[in-house]
């Protein structure tokens, strides 16, 4: 079966290994840097395509005949470049994260008949399957909370920050406005907003906000209580937050010297150096999946916890780990006919196959990535009970 990985970046390359480690699968990975194209060199029997995938022709060429494809181009074009390989008829894994909505292309996607699972990653990805499993599990889910980071394991000042995926899509953390649901209704917030602190075993204490990553969940999932906060190290929701109000992420231009450019540009090109993940940075990812409701009765709460490492074995970075092997093992999915939902796929539609799941949670588990479950059940107060 013929893969091609559009995008060579911090989770397209480990993706193209780890395909390529099967046997099962001819792989090959396109970019438009040679340089990021490079980095697979040691690994022969991953072909490497230099290819500008903003052109959609270019990614229609690509990807017509192949079985199979991961799309990890960044954010900001990953939209128009799931559109073409849908127009081709091919089957997709996304972890894109575009800000588009992925369900425009659903009626494209079931005319060609695809399979384009989305938003496929840890967070967006796993997250939605896991709340979406819980809730099935339930006889009425009533909340539903997700605290998800990724950090670097050593703590440089100022930002104590390393990127872990396209930087532009870090940005778009702290100034997309942040949708939840509290008692029903849809509240939207500033980005990081309502900051609270939690202590995770084996880091120390973090500190959380709002962040816009329910995505698919707030049209898919009726749950009263639903929200997405992401985790850094303490301090660093201050910092970011002077710099977006005092206008460094503005994509007004403003003119310095007779000079036109946009504040978020001169700050991208700032900060984006400062925030690199480099070969020799070892980062981390935790994720944290509480989903409350009833059964039988029954009060009930399911928790899903997971703390990953780079692993020193094979170089890999963690958030490359947690995020591309989920699209990996999905894809692996999809080709051995366990999940077969035609159209725009969000992932917690796999949440509600056991099969799949327990498909996904193996697979993961195989490649170190290690999601533990607790179940807590209480029964509630009887009625008029003075306790």
């Amino acid at each position: 079966m013929n893969v091609i990985i559009l995008g060579a970046g911090l989770v397209g390359g480990p993706m193209a290994r780890d395909l390529a480690a099967d046997g099962d699968f001819e792989v090959s990975v396109a970019d438009i840097s040679g340089e990021a194209l490079s980095k697979l060199d040691d690994f022969p029997g991953i072909g490497k395509i230099q290819a500008d995938l903003s052109n959609s022709e270019k990614v229609k060429e690509l990807t017509a005949g192949c079985d199979y494809v991961i799309n990890a181009t960044p954010g900001f074009m990953g939209h128009s470049v799931l559109r073409s390989v849908i127009e081709t008829g091919t089957n997709v894994v996304d972890i894109a994260f575009s800000p588009e909505d992925p369900f425009d292309l659903d009626g494209l996607a079931r005319e060609h008949g695809v399979t384009a699972i989305v938003d496929c990653g840890v967070a967006p990805g796993m997250s939605n399957v896991l709340v979406s499993y819980a809730a099935r599990r339930l006889d009425r889910a009533e909340s539903a909370l997700i605290y998800v980071g990724g950090l670097p394991v050593r703590r440089n000042w100022p930002w104590e920050y390393k990127a872990g995926f396209s930087p532009i899509d870090v940005l778009e953390e702290y100034t997309r406005p942040a949708r939840y649901f509290e008692n029903g209704r849809l509240v939207i917030r500033p980005a990081l907003s309502d900051p609270e602190y939690l202590d995770f075993p084996g880091i120390g204490t973090l500190e959380s906000f709002n962040s816009d990553g329910l995505r698919t969940l707030a049209a898919t999932l009726d749950i009263p209580d639903m929200k997405e906060k992401t985790l850094r190290y303490p301090g660093h929701i201050e910092k970011i937050a002077v710099l977006r109000e005092s206008g460094f992420f503005s994509t007004g231009e403003i003119e310095i010297s007779g000079t036109k450019i946009r504040p978020l540009d001169f700050t991208a090109r700032l900060l984006f150096p400062l925030w690199e993940l480099s070969e020799d940075d070892r980062d981390l990812t935790v994720m944290k999946v509480i989903v409350e409701g009833t059964k039988d009765g029954d009060a009930v709460r399911y928790e899903y916890d997971l703390f990953d490492r780079h692993d020193e074995a094979s170089g890999v970075h963690s958030m490359a780990r947690t995020t591309g092997y989920t699209a990996t093992v999905a894809l692996r999915m999809l080709a051995g006919g366990i999940y077969e939902r035609k159209g725009i796929s969000a992932p917690e539609f796999i949440g509600e196959d056991t099969e799949c799941v327990e498909y996904m949670l193996a697979g993961l588990k195989e490649r170190g990535v290690i999601y533990t479950e607790k179940t807590v059940e209480s029964a509630p107060d009887p009625v008029g009970s003075n306790q």
